[in-house]
């Protein structure tokens, strides 16, 4: 039992500090993920209403490329494929194999483009020598991580183009679009409320224990 006569015990300073500063953080960051989904949603809808337009973009020389140029119809000369780089994917009929992205020569310098050349049933590159291709401009297969971001150490992530028509003996690639841009900063949101909720309900029930 509590002795009423007994003097109220304090609030511990420096934990209740530091409680404090984690449930401040965490209800920080669940705001920030509630503007990033209002952002992200934005950027969806830019997305969509460029892959509505019939008109094509000169394909960017240099990387990054602009949002407003994702999703985009263009073309590209590609003078040699200098390297092949084979990953999962699916063509147009949902059917799954190796995307086959070359990535091309296009001048004497520059960091040269991606072109997604088509689906195969293996690995082995197609006898593809170059050409003109027209497709859709995508992001690239390999983005930088949150973390260089965040460090500022991340490169300038290249787009790739997705051609409207495979080269022989390829199925074409299926194209994404701005739908396919995960958007789960809702999710996220709530779940460092629910975080912050916790860390506070614990700390006073462990206050509230000290207590007795």
């Amino acid at each position: 039992m509590i002795d009423p006569a007994a003097p109220a015990r304090r609030w511990p300073l420096i934990p209740t500090l530091l409680v404090a500063a984690a449930i401040l953080t965490m209800i920080a960051l669940g705001v920030w993920q509630l503007q990033r989904k209002g952002e992200k949603e934005a950027l969806i809808a830019l997305y969509e209403r460029n892959r509505a337009m019939s008109a094509t973009v000169a394909y960017p020389a240099l990387p990054p490329v602009p949002d407003a140029m994702l999703y985009r119809k263009s073309s590209v000369t590609c003078l040699e494929p200098v390297r092949w780089d084979p990953r999962s994917g699916t063509d147009r009929e949902g059917k799954s194999g190796i995307r086959m992205v070359a990535d091309c020569r296009t001048g004497a310098e520059g960091p040269g483009v991606l072109v997604d050349v088509g689906i195969a049933e293996d690995f082995t590159p197609p006898a593809w020598k170059g050409g003109t291709v027209q497709g859709t401009i995508v992001p690239g297969p390999e983005q930088p991580s949150l973390i260089a971001r965040l460090t500022g150490r991340a490169v300038p992530a290249r787009a790739m183009l997705v051609a409207d028509a495979p080269v022989a003996g390829l199925r074409a690639s299926a194209v994404p679009n701005g739908a396919d841009v995960p958007n789960n900063h809702l999710a996220y949101a709530v779940q460092w409320f629910l975080f912050a909720a916790a860390a506070a309900v614990i700390y006073m029930l462990a206050l509230r224990r000290r207590r007795l």
